[in-house]
Parts: C-alpha cells; sequence; structure tokens
C-alpha cells in the first residue's frame, strides 16, 4: 500500500462526516426548490463559496446525492443535478405502488395498538398544523417533515426492512417532483387533508384494499398535475 492509499483508508472524522451531512441536506433542499436546476453543472469550487464548506466534505456529500439520484456523477466531467422526465416520474410512480402498497397491506395486517396510536399521533399533527390549505402549504419544511412521518406511520409496522428501506428511497425520488404540482393550476382544488383521513381512517379500519386503493389515488393524482407542467410536457 502506497502513501496515498494509507490516506484514504484512514477513517473520516466525525466533524467532516457532519459537515458532509449538512451540506448533502443543503443541497438536497436546493435541488428539491429548484434553485439548483435539472441537469446543470455543480462546480465543486462555485458551490465551495456558496455554501461557505470546503471541497472534500462537499465532494462526499454530491457522492452521496448521487446514490438517490438527485445528482449525476460522470467520470471526468463531475457532477450535475439529476434530470427530470415523464418517463422517470411515471416509472417511478409505478416502481412505489408496487413496493409501498405491499409495505401498507403487511403493516395494517399486523396492525397493533401501539401501530394504531402512532399513525393517529402522526396524522394529528399534520392535520392540526397551521397554514395547510392550499397548494401553499407544500414543501413548507415544517409541513413536509410531518408530511413524511404520517406517510412513514402507515407502513411503520411492515416488517420487511427492504419494503421500508425502497419506500423510503422512491418517497425521496419524487421530493422534487412533488414542487412542480405546487403550480399546477388544478391542484388548487385538491383535497389533500381529505385525502389523509381517508387513508388514515380505511387503515385503522384494516381495510387493507381500500387503503391501497386510496394511496395509489393519492399519488397518481400527485404525478397528473406534475405532469401537467411546462418542464415535463412532452
Amino acid at each position: 500500500m502506497n502513501q496515498a492509499e494509507r490516506w484514504a483508508a484512514l477513517p473520516v472524522p466525525s466533524e467532516k462526516r457532519t459537515m458532509a451531512s449538512q451540506l448533502e441536506a443543503r443541497v438536497r433542499e436546493d435541488i428539491i426548490n429548484g434553485r439548483l436546476a435539472p441537469g446543470s453543472r455543480l462546480r465543486l469550487k462555485e458551490l465551495a463559496e456558496h455554501y461557505d464548506a470546503g471541497v472534500i466534505p462537499l465532494r462526499e456529500a454530491l457522492s452521496r446525492l448521487a446514490t438517490s439520484g438527485f445528482v449525476a456523477s460522470e467520470d471526468q466531467k463531475g457532477f450535475s443535478v439529476g434530470r427530470i422526465s415523464a418517463d422517470e416520474l411515471l416509472d417511478i410512480t409505478r416502481t412505489r405502488l408496487l413496493i409501498e402498497c405491499q409495505a401498507l397491506a403487511e403493516s395494517i395486517g399486523q396492525g397493533d395498538l401501539e401501530w394504531e396510536s402512532q399513525l393517529i399521533a402522526a396524522h394529528h399533527r399534520l392535520d392540526r398544523l397551521p397554514g395547510t390549505e392550499g397548494p401553499e402549504r407544500l414543501m413548507k419544511p415544517e409541513w413536509e417533515n410531518a408530511h413524511e412521518a404520517f406517510h412513514q406511520a402507515l407502513i411503520a409496522n411492515c416488517r420487511s426492512p427492504w419494503l421500508l428501506r425502497l419506500s423510503h428511497l422512491l418517497r425521496d425520488q419524487t421530493a422534487r417532483y412533488r414542487m412542480l404540482s405546487v403550480h399546477y393550476q388544478g391542484d388548487t382544488e385538491r383535497d389533500v387533508p381529505h385525502e389523509h383521513r381517508a387513508l388514515l381512517e380505511a387503515a385503522l379500519a384494516r381495510d387493507v384494499d381500500k387503503a391501497c386503493a386510496l394511496l395509489a389515488s393519492h399519488y397518481e393524482t400527485t404525478t397528473r398535475n406534475v405532469l401537467a407542467h411546462e418542464a415535463l410536457k412532452r
């Protein structure tokens, strides 16, 4: 092992890992909100100045984001923001329904009092957040966190780590697509709180078929709204 290899094998200090995690979250948020446009080059020097960070933790952050599709990485070409397309969104939605409906069915089938309590609490927090009417609710950090927690609570009693892991990955992939749905005019008439309440009631009633149908409709409506956006029209 040469000197360079020995240096590369050394453990990364915890403060560097922490910085990389913080940068990963900040870059991810900027991609989701459109501040970093799909397909745009991510130049390390410029980003380091913008985020007031070192190049090494920034490179690590971008490498992590590349594993979830937010960032594209090519040999000799560096990093760029992952592109979006109608075909990809449709594929993600179809795959997500296959995975998450199965996870939901297993979660409901094995539901217990503890699961019910956590699900009700997650929905209560989501439903009671101020300013959750209309499209302006989307992408607000507090609402987004509560929304994520509710959908996670629905499938939390699934005993398959792989189903849960894949569900989280696919949910992560759709985050920036959902941002586009905010700009779709027809979405102002959508009653998202009602959709969530219906999902809650079906899950608590242990009605697997109805819960899965409602979940599919919930996601497919978002997908249709996003596909109406100019950026994804064929």
